[in-house]
């Protein structure tokens, strides 16, 4: 698109179907690359990604040429191939239906990056059940709690 400019950062947040802790330590730099990997071939450009074993926090940097809703089905889908062609579990994987989306401003970025990649130490005190709703409080997101994620007790 010629003459079109955008700086648009969202924060995209997934879960795994059931919110089962499925993706282990010692695949999860593996699926952090694959997801880049999808990323970078949609165009987009990854600022960061990190799985922990029920859910996905990723901060991209958006460009209008595609939705946000096309890159997540992407990744979604991507990566639940790939993990399942890898046998890393019994059964077959794939991600919950839906995902939250997250704006930020270019002076964030950094901040968001951080949190991203301390995902571990921060859910020692929040659940991601807490840290989601969280969100939707702190973006005033107005839902119905039967549309969330599918919870299971942290």
């Amino acid at each position: 698109m010629a003459n079109t400019y955008t700086q648009i950062y969202i924060q995209i947040v997934f879960a795994v179907s059931g919110r089962q802790n499925l993706i282990s330590k010692e695949n999860r730099e593996e699926l952090h690359k694959f997801i880049s990997g999808i990323v970078t071939n949609r165009g987009q450009k990854l600022f960061a990604v990190f799985a922990m074993p029920d859910h996905v926090h990723l901060l991209v940097s958006m460009s209008p040429a595609i939705s946000i809703s096309d890159l997540v089905r992407d990744i979604k889908a991507g990566s639940s191939k790939f993990i399942n062609d890898k046998k890393w579990m019994n059964g077959k994987f794939h991600w919950q239906e839906g995902y939250g989306a997250f704006s930020y401003s270019k002076s964030s970025v950094d901040t968001v990056v951080k949190y991203i990649l301390n995902q571990e130490e921060h859910h020692k005190n929040k659940s991601f059940r807490e840290e989601y709703l969280d969100f939707m409080q702190k973006f005033e997101i107005e839902y119905d709690s039967k549309y969330l994620f599918d919870w299971i007790e942290d």
